[in-house]
C-alpha cells in the first residue's frame, strides 16, 4: 500500500506513464464536454475570435490554442467552419480589405496535448506537450483546470494538515501540516471554519492559468470549467472521478478520470498577483491595457454570443419543412448548451490582454477587486448519459438578449 498527497496521487494517476491521459483515454468515452455536445459550440467560439481578430487589427498570423484539446475535436470543427466562410454576404463588420489573407489562412492552431497526435488530424493544427511561448490570438482551455493536480487539506484540532491517500484503495488518513505557502492561500481563498472542513489547494491551477497569461502578447484567453468562488465554497470538498459515462470512487490508481471543481476567483486574480499579464509586461485593467478579467457562466456568454436556443416557428413545418427539422435540432443542441444545471453552468473564465474585452462577454457581471465576477456558481460533469449535477448555478446576470443588436454568432453567421 503506498499513503501519498492527493496532488502526488492524481498526477501519477493521470499524467504518469500508466495514468488515464498518458496511455491516451479519449474523453468522449467518459464524459461529455461542450465540444462533444454540439459543433454551435466551436460556432461560437469561431465568432469570438473573429471578435478578436478585429481587435488585433488582423495580424498575418492568428494564434487559435487548445489546452487539453483531447483529440482536437475542437480546432478540426472551428477550422472547418472558418474555410466555408461567412455565410451572410456583403462587407462584414471589421472585415479587412479585399485580397487581404482570409481568416482560416492566418489561423495558426496549436493543440496542447499529453497523448501522441492522433492518425488522420487535419495537417494544418500543430501538436504539443507544451503551451506556445508566444501567442497572438485566442487561448481556449475547457475543462483543463479541473485536471491540474491539487492537495487536500483537512482542519483538525492543530491545524489544517494534507490529506494521504491510498493510492491502491482510495482510503485517506491525515498527512504532515499544511505548509506555510498552502495555509496562506488558505486564509485568503478558502477559509476552513470547522473541524473536519475541507478544501482543494488551489496554488497550482492559479500558478498554471498565470503561466498561460505569462504567454499571451495579445488576446483572449478563456478557461471553461466547473468552478466556485469564496462566498459558496463547498465544505465538503469537490473531488470526484468518472469512468465510462458514471460518476465512481475517485481512486487514484490511474483506472478513472480524477477532478475537482476550480476556484475560479482565485485563478482571476492570480496573473495579476504573479504580475504576469502579458509577455514580460505587468498587467493593468485599462480598456486596451495590459489584462482584464472576467468570470461569468457559459449560459451568459453562449447566449451573448447568439446561442439562444430559440424554437423556430411552427409555421416554417408546413413550407419548409427540412428547414425547420435543421432548425429545430439547433435550437435542441443551443439548449443543452445554455442548460443552467447542465453545460450552461460552467464557468467562463476570460482574460484579455493588450484589446478589450468583447462587451458580449461583460454583461451583467459585476466588479470584484478590479475582476469583473458574473455569478456564484457550481457546474457538474456531464457524462455520455446526462449530466451529473455538482451544485447550483446562479444565472441571476443572464442578459436579455431579445431585443439587442446582433450578436456575434448573428454578424458573423457562420452557420
Amino acid at each position: 500500500m503506498v499513503w501519498v498527497t492527493w496532488r502526488a496521487a492524481m498526477q501519477e494517476a493521470l499524467y504518469g506513464s500508466r495514468g488515464f491521459y498518458a496511455r491516451g483515454e479519449p474523453p468522449a468515452a467518459h464524459f461529455r464536454t461542450s465540444v462533444h455536445a454540439s459543433p454551435r459550440y466551436a460556432a461560437a467560439l469561431l465568432a469570438l475570435l473573429r471578435e478578436i481578430d478585429v481587435s488585433l487589427g488582423h495580424p498575418a498570423r492568428l494564434d487559435l490554442v487548445d489546452i487539453g484539446a483531447g483529440r482536437g475535436e475542437l480546432l478540426s470543427q472551428m477550422l472547418g467552419l472558418a474555410r466555408r466562410g461567412p455565410l451572410s454576404g456583403g462587407q462584414l463588420p471589421g472585415a479587412p480589405p479585399a485580397g487581404y489573407p482570409s481568416l482560416a489562412e492566418r489561423i495558426s492552431p496549436h493543440a496542447v496535448e499529453i497523448t501522441p497526435r492522433p492518425d488522420g488530424l487535419d495537417a494544418q493544427i500543430r501538436w504539443s506537450r507544451s503551451v506556445p511561448s508566444r501567442i497572438t490570438g485566442l487561448v481556449i482551455a475547457n475543462e483543463w483546470l479541473d485536471t491540474i493536480p491539487l492537495d487536500v487539506a483537512e482542519l483538525t484540532s492543530d491545524g489544517p494538515r494534507l490529506v494521504l491517500v491510498n493510492t491502491a484503495t482510495g482510503a485517506e488518513r491525515p498527512g504532515p501540516p499544511a505548509s506555510g505557502g498552502d495555509r496562506a492561500w488558505l486564509r485568503q481563498w478558502w477559509p476552513l471554519r470547522s473541524i473536519g472542513d475541507r478544501a482543494e489547494i488551489g496554488s497550482a491551477r492559479c500558478a498554471a492559468w498565470a503561466d498561460v497569461i505569462g504567454k499571451l502578447a495579445g488576446g483572449l484567453a478563456v478557461g471553461v470549467d466547473y468552478g466556485h468562488v469564496r462566498a459558496g465554497r463547498p465544505a465538503g470538498g469537490t473531488l470526484a472521478g468518472y469512468r465510462d459515462g458514471r460518476p465512481v470512487r475517485p481512486i487514484p490508481d490511474g483506472s478513472c478520470d480524477i477532478t475537482a471543481h476550480v476556484a475560479m476567483d482565485a485563478c482571476a486574480v492570480a496573473p495579476a498577483s504573479t504580475g504576469t499579464g502579458a509577455t514580460g509586461t505587468a498587467t493593468g485593467t485599462g480598456a486596451t491595457g495590459a489584462a482584464q478579467t472576467t468570470v461569468t457562466t457559459q449560459r451568459v456568454a453562449l447566449r451573448a454570443l447568439g446561442l439562444r436556443g430559440s424554437r423556430p416557428s411552427l409555421g416554417q413545418a408546413g413550407h419548409d419543412p427540412q428547414g425547420y427539422l435543421a432548425a429545430l435540432r439547433r435550437a435542441a443542441e443551443e439548449s443543452e448548451l445554455t442548460d443552467p444545471s447542465g453545460l450552461g453552468g460552467f464557468s467562463w473564465l476570460v482574460h484579455a490582454v493588450r484589446v478589450p474585452l468583447p462587451a458580449c462577454l461583460t454583461l451583467g457581471g459585476h466588479t470584484l477587486g478590479g475582476h469583473t465576477l458574473g455569478g456564484d456558481t457550481l457546474g457538474g460533469r456531464a457524462v455520455p448519459g446526462g449530466l451529473m449535477p455538482a451544485g447550483r448555478a446562479i444565472d441571476a446576470f443572464a442578459p436579455a438578449v431579445d431585443g439587442r443588436s446582433a450578436t456575434p454568432l448573428e454578424r458573423w453567421a457562420d452557420g
